[in-house]
């Protein structure tokens, strides 16, 4: 039986691309000017990466430097992985994908369910280091038989694919009217693609990139953050700087609230990122007027993010939000006055480095962190304790002398400073000190004896 003349698509590759878009009604209320926004999570895979995903295989394939069984390796946040493997699916190819330990693990189960191989790989190293996940993708792409990598950070066909949709899209839908355009940056596919066919429509349009705080994008480190799937710490070939008008840095802490807020008075499920564009247009749309339209892109949904941003114990544990009754923030308001600055450790340093700043500030553990203050959470790597110093003494000739990352123990648990205290108290029974988060970053170390001097009021 024929379908040519049903409204039937052949395949899920057809349902790619041609998302609706919708006001943002009381978010925009405040504003003179409307904001909308493109909502990408409606693509098949559920994100905007269906689209370049299609896009750079089949330009592989009429290339022919992809055939039926071969390999797809790429290192991905999740979203491009998933949208290769809906091709991949369709086309006959294996798939490998390579995250970071920031990725959910909705997204990793989600790749794995679309028979994907999923290699996970540690997020506070630099690009070049051999445990990134860009250094284990080459390594695995020299390993693997008949390998393909479509390298979405360099792959002219990333932006060519928003370029020739999400823009003409975009100019379509809101009938020329569109004033800016705005949106996150990871591979830069997005604003570099689509905002150059805005420009070629219209000069005057204003292409806006929404960038996490440590992003270089925004002139930031590259050290890491919490947001997923936005914001580099190097500089993608399809990332065009020439496009972007603006760029608004935006906290972790800010991005979150934003997706929680769209979540519950828009009825939109959006995350991290989709909260980092959609704060960057309010910051932007404060000097607007009713003249002016801006387009947000909302990359993604909520639902790859159930686990973190939506999970209410992960928000007070990395110290975004806060429960009910006392919690650890009321606690150390009490001791001396004040939250303390964090006392750590660079894991180059030696262990009677340690020993000395033990004796100095007369404490017992220590969290051991790369970079400078304020360190990020995926910069912390270990901790050490005068116990585990003393025991290690005895039993080895020159461990004074090592360095911390030779020999460390395992992070210090951690707790927000929005935790409840019944909370604390039960991580206590199975470590003496915990690190104290506030807005995602490490913020001081408590003992037993702090909460117990707190809820006394000794230090009152």
């Amino acid at each position: 039986m024929g379908l040519e003349d049903l409204e039937i698509k052949e395949s899920v590759l057809d349902l790619i691309g041609n998302t609706p878009m919708v006001r943002l009604a009381r978010i925009d209320e405040q504003f003179s000017c409307p904001i909308v926004v493109k909502l990408e999570s409606l693509n098949p895979g559920g994100s905007s990466k269906d689209r370049p995903a299609l896009t750079m295989i089949e330009a592989a394939e009429a290339e022919g430097i992809l055939k039926p069984g071969d390999t797809i390796v790429e290192p991905t946040s999740g979203n491009t992985g998933v949208g290769l493997a809906i091709v991949a699916a369709q086309r006959g190819y294996n798939c490998i994908f390579v995250v970071t330990d920031k990725v959910g693990k909705e997204k990793v189960d989600l790749l794995r369910a679309y028979g994907a191989e999923v290699v996970v790989c540690p997020v506070a190293v630099a690009p070049e280091d051999p445990r990134s996940y860009y250094s284990t993708a080459e390594r695995i792409m020299r390993e693997t038989p008949n390998a393909f990598r479509p390298n979405q950070y360099h792959n002219p066909n990333n932006p060519r694919s928003h370029y020739e949709t999400t823009g003409p899209e975009i100019w379509e839908q809101t009938k020329g009217r569109v004033t800016h355009f705005v949106a996150g940056a990871g591979t830069g596919g997005t604003t570099s693609g689509a905002g150059r066919y805005l420009k070629e429509k219209n000069p005057d349009i204003c292409v806006v990139v929404g960038d996490p705080e440590n992003s270089l994008y925004s002139g930031g480190s590259g050290r890491p953050y919490l947001v997923e799937g936005v914001g580099e710490d190097f500089w993608p070939d399809t990332y065009d700087p020439d496009i972007v008008d603006v760029v608004i840095p935006i906290s972790d802490a800010e991005s979150f609230a934003m997706a929680h807020r769209v979540t519950q008075q828009e009825g939109l499920l959006i995350g991290g990122s989709g909260g980092t564009a959609i704060a960057a247009a309010c910051e932007l749309a404060k000097d607007l007027t009713e003249e002016d339209l801006v387009v947000v892109v909302i990359p993604d949904s909520g639902r790859g993010y159930l686990s973190t941003v939506f999970n209410s114990q992960w928000m007070y544990t990395m110290g975004f939000s806060a429960e009910e009754g006392v919690t650890v923030s009321d606690l150390l308001v009490r001791r001396n006055n004040g939250l303390p600055e964090l006392i750590y450790l660079q894991p180059t340093q030696s262990v009677q480095e340690a020993v000395a700043v033990m004796e100095e500030y007369d404490i017992s553990q220590i969290p051991i962190a790369k970079g400078e203050m304020p360190i990020a959470a995926a910069e912390v790597v270990g901790s050490i304790s005068k116990s585990w110093i003393e025991s290690k003494t005895h039993e080895e000739n020159g461990f004074l002398d090592a360095s911390l990352e030779e020999d460390m123990e395992p992070a210090l648990p951690v707790v927000g400073v929005g935790s409840p205290i019944d909370l604390v108290m039960e991580i206590f029974e199975e470590s003496p000190a915990l690190i104290v988060f506030d807005d995602g970053r490490p913020k001081t170390v408590i003992t037993r004896a702090d909460i117990v001097e707190g809820l006394s009021g000794k230090g009152e």
